[in-house]
């Protein structure tokens, strides 16, 4: 790639060089994400780098979308990566882009739109003055609130510039252009459309198709050349707000996104988005078994009739529940002076307001309140995860060890060899955590946290009991009289447990 100095710096210069009229005077903004598209596919590169999950549903159709030269809509609940998608849009440009210097809107030197570039172009021929715009300089974006106007997108007469240049008022040169002028040459992408009033689509729909707009009762021409994106909230798309029918129809593709079909997929995301490889004094490790009870509890909150599906559940939740998970490690890691931290089962209980937060609740889940569905959550996720793993091994003597009276409360804040000593009381404990990965050579805080786990996995299970005044003990009179999923007890009777 040439420097920005040895990049022609006049029009003959340009004319004389490789970005030739027949290459840089026609070919549209659509045009060149196509071919540099084509270019990406022929060379095996990646072409959305950090968006997972989506290689065979969502990925494909945008490939389409852009092949086929369309504006295109993606339509998806909160957390499922639609602006992560669309900024990375800007990387099917070319690295570099020629325009008249100074312009506002970025005039296609060969193809200029706006006065001043047409009177310069004729004033000085091929002397007038080229700078070049780099992909991030192309792409532009604007959430859409109902404050939005059309001086906004659009633009607006500019008195000051008309005293300033003693132009009249009515003229084109004192216009100040908008968001959407000024993406001239580039990629528009609007976040939540349904959110932009009506009045305003229409500007933007006129723009688009016809090349027009009125400002302030002055008719200016404007076939800019753009690539529109817009994303939408499918609830949104029809009970907020909605898109007026001649934008709708003129979004070629509809693309709906999703969130992670698998827990490996999701936790794939959300180890890659989340910010725990961090600089600290202590060593961090995170087991498998706690970013799956993560994960599970985005999956489980997805899918649980007292949470808002039409809000959805965001793949945010358990980005920033592993990172709250990692920190109480850290923290507790620090106050024991240990040099290794690994989360356990309590650092997730811990994490409650980083699930909490992010849970809209339906009207049974207000009823209940929202810190006793994410325990309910958590409960559940360890049970499946510990189900996972342990699927066929004998525990039993682990769940003797309580029925014959044997109870283990810990400590939250102590230390792994603290814990262990409390552990190692319990028969075939320490013994049954080399499934989960953590030997008997291997560091307290790994054993410390694979044998809760194996504690919080036969309770979820009801196997075992649990409250907040005897910590873990025998399940016998939870077994003759257990609650279903709803804490409810035979007879209509409730019982609050700890969870």
């Amino acid at each position: 790639m040439k420097s920005r100095t040895e990049l022609p710096s006049t029009l003959g210069a340009l004319r004389r060089s490789r970005y030739s009229e027949d290459l840089i005077g026609e070919r549209s903004v659509k045009q060149e994400m196509r071919v540099n598209l084509i270019a990406k596919i022929q060379r095996g590169e990646s072409l959305f780098p950090g968006v997972m999950g989506y290689e065979d549903t969502v990925i494909p159709q945008v490939v389409n979308a852009i092949l086929s030269r369309h504006n295109f809509i993606l339509l998806g609940l909160r957390g499922q990566a639609k602006t992560r998608l669309i900024r990375l849009l800007a990387t099917l440009l070319d690295p570099q882009l020629p325009y008249i210097a100074g312009c506002e809107i970025h005039d296609n030197p060969y193809r200029p739109l706006c006065a001043r570039c047409r009177t310069l172009v004729e004033d000085l021929g091929d002397g007038v003055p080229i700078a070049w715009l780099a992909p991030d300089q192309r792409y532009v974006e604007k959430l859409a609130t109902p404050d939005v106007t059309i001086a906004d997108m659009i633009g607006d007469i500019d008195p000051i510039k008309a005293a300033r240049t003693g132009q009249n008022i009515s003229d084109e040169l004192t216009i100040h252009y908008g968001l959407l002028p000024r993406a001239n040459r580039g990629i528009f992408a609007i976040n939540e459309l349904p959110d932009l009033a009506g009045k305003i689509q229409v500007g933007l729909f006129n723009i688009m198709q016809e090349g027009d707009v009125q400002i302030k009762g002055y008719p200016v021409r404007l076939p800019i050349d753009i690539m529109l994106v817009f994303t939408a909230n499918p609830e949104d798309y029809t009970a907020r707000g909605k898109i007026i029918t001649p934008l709708k129809d003129r979004i070629g593709s509809e693309i709906r996104t999703h969130y992670p079909a698998t827990i490996d997929h999701g936790m794939a995301i959300t180890g890659q988005e989340s910010w725990v490889d961090r600089h600290s004094p202590v060593k961090l490790n995170i087991p498998d078994y706690i970013r799956e009870v993560i994960e599970q509890v985005a999956f489980l909150a997805r899918e649980d009739k007292k949470i808002d599906k039409r809000s959805g559940v965001s793949q945010r939740l358990p980005i920033s529940v592993l990172e709250s998970v990692v920190s109480n490690a850290e923290r507790r890691a620090l106050l024991a002076h240990e040099k290794l931290a690994v989360p356990r089962i309590e650092d997730i209980y811990a994490a409650l307001p980083s699930i909490t937060g992010k849970l809209e609740l339906e009207y049974e889940g207000e009823l209940k309140g929202g810190d006793t569905v994410a325990r309910e959550l958590v409960r559940q996720a360890t049970a499946k995860v510990y189900s996972h793993h342990f699927e066929g091994i004998n525990v039993s003597n682990i769940i003797q060890w309580f029925d014959l009276g044997g109870s283990l409360k810990l400590d939250e804040a102590a230390g792994s060899a603290a814990v262990i000593r409390q552990l190692s009381s319990i028969q075939g404990l320490l013994d049954r955590t080399g499934t989960l990965g953590a030997g008997a050579n291997d560091d307290d805080a790994l054993k410390a946290s694979a044998a809760e786990f194996i504690l919080e996995g036969l309770y979820a299970h009801r196997r075992i009991n649990r409250s907040e005044e005897r910590g873990y003990s025998s399940g016998e009179k939870k077994r003759d009289s257990a609650p279903d999923d709803m804490g409810r007890r035979p007879g209509g009777a409730s019982r609050r447990q700890f969870n």
